[in-house]
């Protein structure tokens, strides 16, 4: 089941809290884990597309703000519900769970906003410095050795190094795209994939350990204008790490060197 199938269902599924006792659910493969839970970036990015399916289209999306509760299972179903906050003169505040076996796992917090006559002008003071894409370099899927999920999409990694290799830096860049071309990419692709990447810290580790996300934070700078199939550009670094957290900036590039968003999010380490 490809991405773009799952955001449909997840559309299509959003209840609000207030017939959450009744909601439909949804379930998706065991090929979109990480471990024993769905990839971050599938979850966050369902949760947005449920609160999407609510919102009008001239709001768009400001900020999203996700926690990782406890794991969302595979082959198991789940139900999706919204609530929304507030609804002021232009821009609403929303709150969205997925809800399985009774139990919260995972929460998302954005804020859509629609456009506004501003003076204030301050130009994005930071620049893509990720060379051409050269899909010759892009990291093969092998299976038993990577999380599933990642069959679903093409990493071409230019900076930093593989996990587990004692690199003496955090910083990690390169392009991603969906193997599976969507018709159009929306801010749930954005979402999808920049957690695609591993955490910035992990190639830092000196054996093989696993690093979770607790809570990540995503800005995003314009609405997706992109061109289906195009690559995306992703710079992180973490920026500082201390009894077993770690803090990790990035950036999210269009192919022609626009930003796309900013992303912050906290690791637990278990090194």
């Amino acid at each position: 089941m490809n991405f773009d199938h799952l955001l449909e269902q997840a559309a299509n599924l959003s209840g609000t809290a207030a017939d959450a006792s009744t909601a439909t659910t949804m379930q998706f493969p065991a090929n979109w884990c990480q471990g024993r839970t769905a990839f971050g970036g599938l979850s966050a990015a369902l949760l947005y597309q449920a609160m999407r399916a609510q919102i009008g289209n001239e709001r768009r999306l400001l900020s999203l703000s996700t926690n990782f509760v406890g794991p969302l299972l595979a082959d198991t179903p789940f139900s999706l519900t919204v609530e929304i906050l507030r609804q002021g003169k232009s821009s609403s505040q929303v709150l969205a769970k997925a809800v399985q076996n009774g139990q919260v796992c995972v929460i998302v917090q954005a804020c859509f906003a629609s456009q506004r006559n501003s003076a204030i002008k301050v130009p994005v003071a930071k620049s893509l410095s990720l060379h051409p894409v050269d899909e010759r370099h892009m990291l093969p899927f092998v299976a038993g050795q990577m999380p599933e999920f990642f069959q679903h999409v093409d990493l071409c990694p230019q900076q930093g190094a593989m996990p587990f290799s004692s690199a003496e830096s955090s910083h990690l860049g390169g392009w991603m795209r969906f193997k599976h071309t969507p018709t159009v990419i929306t801010e749930a692709h954005v979402i999808a994939l920049t957690d695609a990447w591993p955490p910035t810290l992990l190639q830092m580790f000196k054996q093989p350990a696993p690093a979770s996300s607790m809570s990540w934070y995503l800005e995003f700078v314009q609405a997706p204008q992109l061109t289906p199939g195009e690559w995306l550009g992703f710079e992180a670094i973490t920026h500082h790490a201390k009894d077993g957290y770690g803090l990790e900036d990035g950036c999210i590039w269009s192919q022609s060197g626009e930003l796309i968003a900013l992303t912050r999010q906290t690791v637990a380490l278990f090194d």
